[in-house]
Parts: C-alpha cells; structure tokens; sequence
C-alpha cells in the first residue's frame, strides 16, 4: 500500500520511491516488490549530481558585480545592477544569490568629525540642513578628509553638488591648509560655471574660515553658509560621501601617496557615473542630472 501510494503521489520517482522505502526495509526486497532493476536504481543512487548552468552563471555575475563594486552592493543595490544587466530580480533573490557566490556588503566605518583649528571668517548657517536643492548648481557643500598612506597623509578635499550628490570637484595634497580647499572650489568653479545664486556650505574648519576661502566665495558672488561648530550632520551629505569612500572604495593602506591619488581619481569617476545612490532612487548622479537636463 505504501508503495503504491508514493508511486501515484506524482511528486517522487520510482528510485525516490525505492530510497525512501529502503530506510525501512532492504534495497533488493523493495526492488523485487516494485519489479525494479536493482541496478538501475545503483546506477540513479551514484550519479553525476546535476549542474544548474543557469544559477552557476547568476552566481557569477554576482561575483563580478561584488567585484566591480569593490564589495560595496548590498542586497538592494545588487538586485538593481542584476536589473539593469538583464536579470530582474528583486532584493531577497539577490540576497540568496550573494550567499551562493559566498559575498557580502562591506561594513562603513564611522567616520569622525575633527575640529582643524582656529577660526577666522565665520558664516551663519544658511543651509540649515536642506539638502535637497530643486535644481543642479544651486547649493554646494565641501569637506576635507584624510587618507593613511606609507609616505604619510594624503588630504583630500572634495565639493558635492547637493542636486544628484555629484562630486564636482576635488583636489588632494600632502598638507591639509586652506589652498587644498580652495583648489577643489576652483575646479568645481571650472567644471560647472554657475550662472545663478549659488550657496557653498562646509564646516567651521580653518581650510573654509580662512581669507582664501572668502576672497574666492565673494569674486564669484557665491553666498557662504557654515555648519555649527562641532556638529557634523550639518554638513550630513559630504559626511556620507565620505564613508561612501572609506567604507566602500578604499583599501587599508597605500604605498605612496600618488597610487592613494590615483585611487581617489577612480573612486570619483564610478561615484558618479556608476554606484547606485539612494537619494537619487538608486541612479547614479551623472545619470540623475541628465534625466533633469
């Protein structure tokens, strides 16, 4: 009767039949009732286990994503770039393939706010934390963070267009003064020409309270807007970008300083152009501000 049931349940095979019996009863007296070759059902027990070729190659286009990404694509950025490389899926699915492919989302590091000295020029907080701007070159905020190199610390200061959170400029030395500051808004300045009221928002810092900085705000009529001193979700955007960097982009420590640069030159270019940013419905901010364009 029991063999019978299993048969007609239309959910085992034969030889599944016979492997679930044999827990109970002898392979070769479950093979004579059933009128089943015994060898037919050795030859099924030690076969080649089947290869989904179609999971392995998922599997691995995970990896390479993980790869590419250098292991910064959680299971919801992950299931976006499996999207927009052909394979929908959603963010469980992504989530069960990064466990086969033995990958995971690195970890951001905390990144800790630093006073940098005396103050000189001070602005009012003009910004007061609306990071949302409705247009491009509307409001800017920068920073200043260091990189741990064998030679030393390479400074690197960065401007962010709030819009996209585009990186639009940027400059990296071996001294962290006010002139590193002011190279990235040059740049920014260069890349962009703004032709309407801009805000640039940044921390009390010495590199942003200094005469440089205030001469190159005032030339090109660009209104200047300061965090509270000490707070640092102030200036909560440029702070993200920053972990962004450390906890997604950069190894633990560079050689020299140039390769560290070198480094820093690719980061910006897939920040904008490729990494999946949350503010921006998961589009990459040079693709953001051309859907506005």
């Amino acid at each position: 009767k029991k063999i019978h049931r299993l048969l007609h349940s239309g959910q085992r095979s034969p030889e599944q039949v016979i492997q679930e019996l044999g827990k109970v009863a002898p392979i070769r007296l479950v093979c004579q009732l059933m009128d089943y070759p015994r060898s037919s059902y050795y030859a099924w027990l030690h076969r080649e286990p089947r290869i989904d070729r179609e999971l392995l190659a998922q599997v691995d286009l995970v990896r390479r994503i993980h790869q590419s990404h250098r292991g910064s694509c959680g299971s919801r950025k992950m299931a976006r770039e499996l999207t927009n490389r052909g394979l929908p899926v959603g963010r469980y699915r992504a989530r069960t393939l990064m466990r086969r492919a033995g990958v995971r989302a690195r970890q951001h590091r905390r990144h800790k706010y630093h006073s940098l000295g005396p103050q000189a020029l001070t602005a009012p907080n003009v910004l007061e934390r609306q990071f949302n701007p409705e247009a491009p070159n509307q409001v800017w905020a920068g920073d200043i963070t260091y990189i741990p190199t064998q030679q030393g610390w390479l400074y690197l200061a960065i401007v962010v267009d709030l819009f996209a959170r585009r990186i639009v400029g940027w400059a990296h030395s071996h001294e962290g003064d006010a002139w590193l500051a002011v190279r990235a808004l040059r740049g920014a300045l260069k890349q962009r020409r703004p032709n309407g009221r801009l805000l640039f928002h940044s921390d009390q810092g010495r590199q942003y309270t200094s005469h440089a900085m205030a001469e190159i705000l005032r030339d090109n009529g660009i209104t200047q807007s300061m965090s509270r001193k000490g707070n640092c979700w102030d200036n909560a955007v440029v702070e993200r970008v920053f972990a962004t960097l450390k906890g997604e982009w950069l190894y633990s420590k560079y050689p020299t300083r140039q390769e560290a640069a070198a480094d820093i030159e690719q980061f910006v270019d897939w920040y904008n152009h490729r990494r999946l940013h949350s503010a921006n419905g998961l589009v990459p901010p040079a693709l953001c501000e051309e859907q506005v364009a």
